[in-house]
């Protein structure tokens, strides 16, 4: 791996950097002492502004390349944690019971920090580099409201780009897809409200458990039997509560999950038989059902020239062998697809050691791959902002 210099000489300051931040993890919007840290970090390496607040806990900095140009490259990296327990045992694992960076925005934060460092250093570009680090990147909305915040009002950048970590057992493995790389998502809450009764009396009841029970068989037909077999969809049920007691047909009962989808007319498809199956199911059952659908992420599109811009920033650090253009989108999701909306760009994966996958209480980043994360995103900014010959 050719990683930059600058960057290669912090290695045992990244992943410093990045224990720190895996043992203090904080969810959405709480990321008060990871954005203060990631502030500092930014100071002492010298970049020319930096803007604390911004989308609540957000921060984005500005490094001015030694040349006089006026062009703009954005980088992001998000920065929240996960509602998971964590069990991996190694000797950095969170202090946060409950809370774990289970999908490496520790490492995704300490690249950007990387990269930081050498533009700051070197200044071997000409125009500005615009560093976001965006908060509340689970389900939550972060990315919008960095956007609300006036993000590119107020940091225009003529082109922007993401990286995310890929335990794939392939350290260095750079890979990319044009257009669609990832699924919108929408997610839903579906309030069922019946009669409870007594449980050796269920005759009395309008028992809410057999209309969620119903519903989730009923849900699976919306893909089945209606969405087209070429139009990728995921619809799943992922939670059902109700109930208290053994003895106790419950009044209530709640479904929640989501929707995957590549395009807005499939996610509307979905939508509307969703709620066409809930209306059913309670005159069926004379049960009332209120459905609550909300777009959580679009989905994220890649620019096709900026992706083999990335291709080639990040054939200098991994080799050409490395970086592969890949056919296949994946049904994950992912909020920088709100920012590619309103600035062109390209987002990509890159592989390390780790083979748990993301959002699993045993999920390890590998922290070698640090550097060279660190080392493209640079890469794609001197690239991008070269001065004129």
């Amino acid at each position: 791996m050719n990683t930059l210099p600058v960057i290669d000489e912090s290695r045992s300051e990244l992943e410093a950097i990045f224990k720190d931040l895996h043992a203090h993890p904080e969810i959405g919007f709480t990321e008060t002492r990871t954005a203060a840290i990631v502030a500092e970090k930014l100071r002492d390496y010298g970049v020319d502004e930096v803007h604390e607040g911004v989308g609540q806990t957000g921060v984005v900095a500005l490094i001015r390349g030694k040349g006089d140009g006026n062009r703009r490259v954005g980088l992001r990296a998000d920065m929240d944690a996960l509602p998971i327990h964590e069990e991996t045992g190694l000797d950095y694992a969170s202090t946060s019971p409950g809370v774990m960076h289970a999908c490496g925005h520790d490492g995704h934060t300490t690249m950007l920090l990387g990269a930081a460092k050498h533009l700051a250093k070197t200044r071997d570009f000409s125009g500005t580099a615009v560093l976001i680090f965006q908060p509340a990147e689970e389900g939550l909305g972060g990315a919008r409201g960095m956007l609300a915040d006036g993000l590119f009002e107020r940091f225009p950048c003529d082109e922007v780009y993401g990286m995310h970590n890929w335990p794939n057992g392939e350290p260095g493995k750079f890979g990319i897809v044009k257009g669609a790389a990832m699924a919108g998502a929408s997610f839903f809450d579906i309030h069922i409200k019946g009669k409870g009764s007594h449980g050796a009396m269920p005759q009395d009841s309008r028992d809410p458990l057999i209309v969620a029970s119903a519903l989730v068989g009923q849900i699976q037909t919306i893909v089945s039997r209606n969405v087209a077999p070429l139009d990728a969809c995921v619809v799943s049920v992922t939670q059902i509560h109700s109930g208290s007691a053994y003895n106790v047909v419950p009044d209530t009962a709640t479904l929640a999950g989501t929707i995957r989808y590549f395009k807005d007319d499939v996610c509307a498809l979905a939508e509307a038989r969703m709620q066409a199956l809930c209306d059913g199911i309670a005159a069926a059952f004379d049960v009332e059902i209120r459905l609550e659908l909300r777009n959580i992420f679009n989905v994220l599109k890649n620019d096709a020239d900026l992706s083999d811009a990335y291709m080639e920033a990040a054939s200098d650090i991994v080799g050409e062998d490395n970086v592969i253009e890949r056919a296949e989108p994946v049904t994950g999701s992912e909020d920088f697809a709100d920012m590619l909306r309103v600035v062109p760009g390209a987002y990509c994966t890159l592989g390390h050691l780790g083979t748990v996958p993301v959002h699993n209480p045993g999920y390890v980043l590998d922290p070698g791959i640090l550097p060279v994360g660190a080392s493209i995103l640079a890469r794609i900014v001197e690239r991008r902002l070269a001065p004129a010959a």
